[in-house]
């Protein structure tokens, strides 16, 4: 990996992460990952919505359960990606 490349919010078919490297931040490339990174973090504020009220549900069973379960933890994984991709391209500040 290139020290400036950006961790892409999606992985190869073999769940290998995906890196981009270019000098533009608005190259055709960057733009798609910002609007899928976007994505993620919407469809992320819904799981959490809907996590929460299967939580709340205390009829909730098994079923529901791990259902919410499993898209929260996909969208964690999205959402740590997309921190560690944005942390990354942090620049550094001397003291």
């Amino acid at each position: 990996m290139l020290d400036n490349a950006r961790l892409l919010p999606w992985t190869t078919p073999e769940g290998k992460p995906c890196y981009l490297s270019t000098d533009r931040d608005d190259s055709m490339l960057s733009r798609l990952a910002d609007d899928v990174e976007e994505a993620q973090m919407n469809s992320a504020e819904q799981v959490l919505i809907g996590s929460r009220a299967v939580l709340a549900d205390a009829k909730a069973g098994e079923y529901a359960l791990r259902f919410a379960l499993t898209r929260a933890v996909e969208s964690l994984v999205d959402t740590v990606r997309i921190a560690t991709s944005r942390g990354t391209r942090i620049p550094v500040r001397e003291h």
